[in-house]
């Protein structure tokens, strides 16, 4: 299992530039600025399509902006939209950029979003770096345990149901519903161990609190004092805090930090239940593991590269666990 994978976070999104976009859409985007565009620095890390750029005006001004057609993009348009609402309604406490505005054409959604100077982490991480996110992560986590009433407003959904529904890889395989991938082999020996784990998965993350869902090291932002900014809220879902802490780590597996003491330290997994790392890296590792296997997005080039590289890099981490190594 390579400590890096075979792609760079900062590098993996195919976007259309901001002179490839409509004129009638810039200059829709520019009044609402206010003054000209006069640079724009695109989006390197995501797995998404859509307009994704640091946009600077001829006033000085610099924000960030990502926009999707609403003929072919329509899913990005509805996650923008939500991670609008979401963003708008985060506590304080969350180091998160905030939303400015949004603009809808007939033919656009746009969300123009506060800038946020910095960099995607590199991996293997560098230990400041991922200090300062477990760090930012802790914060945000102790201000979305009680959820305020603006997020409760928007009926998010909860996490169990999609572990129960959509995260079923290891179930999948032992059934032959889908074959199992070559990525998968070091994980056949155990299979009704893994099936069992990730069974065992939805019962473990029932609750009121709420949680990131999608933290991993591509919507993370280190700024220039060191400090770490999350990204990407659009999966704000009922779970807990410490499902997202396991997601993280599973990077910091890879790159030889000691991810097992960074959970058992870490302030979200102080109320863990028993079993829950193991079974969260069982439903994580099946699930990225079949997804890997899918057939090419041309959408996101790297995306499969992606999840087969972290569900390898997940079932190592859980068979170094559980003794399989």
């Amino acid at each position: 299992m390579p400590s890096t994978p075979p792609f760079r976070y900062d590098a993996t999104a195919v976007r259309p530039s901001w002179e490839s976009l409509a004129g009638d859409l810039r200059a829709a985007i520019e009044a609402r600025l206010g003054s000209p565009v006069v640079r724009a620095d695109g989006a390197g890390a995501g797995f998404t399509s859509g307009f994704a750029a640091l946009l600077t005006t001829a006033a000085g001004d610099r924000v960030f902006v990502k926009a999707a057609r609403s003929a072919d993009q329509r899913h990005l348009c509805d996650w923008y939209a939500h991670e609008a609402l979401v963003t708008a309604a985060l506590p304080a406490q969350v180091r998160a950029p905030r939303p400015l505005w949004t603009l809808a054409t007939p033919d656009w959604f746009v969300l123009c979003a506060e800038a946020v100077e910095g960099r995607t982490p590199s991996l293997p991480w560098a230990p400041d770096e991922l200090t300062a996110t477990l760090d930012t992560w802790a914060t945000a986590a102790a201000a979305l345990a009680d959820p305020p009433q603006a997020l409760r407003d928007l009926k998010l959904p909860a996490l169990a149901p999609m572990l129960a529904e959509e995260f079923g890889g290891w179930r999948w395989m032992a059934s032959g519903k889908v074959p199992t991938p070559p990525s998968a082999a070091p994980g056949r020996d155990h299979l009704a161990d893994l099936v069992g784990l990730e069974e065992a998965a939805p019962a473990l993350v029932v609750t009121r609190e709420l949680t990131h869902c999608d933290l991993r090291l591509d919507n993370v932002i280190i700024d220039p004092a060191g400090q770490a900014w999350l990204c990407d809220w659009n999966w704000l879902c009922h779970g807990p805090a410490w499902f997202d802490t396991a997601i993280l780590l599973i990077t910091a597996y890879a790159g030889g930090l000691d991810a097992d003491k960074l959970w058992a330290t870490h302030p979200t997994a102080a109320d863990a239940p028993e079993g829950a790392l193991d079974a969260t890296l069982a439903a994580m590792s099946g699930y990225y593991l079949t997804r890997g296997a899918a057939p090419p997005n041309d959408a996101a080039p790297a995306v499969r590269a992606h999840q087969t590289w972290h569900g390898e890099v997940a079932l190592a981490w859980l068979s170094d666990r559980q003794g399989w190594s």
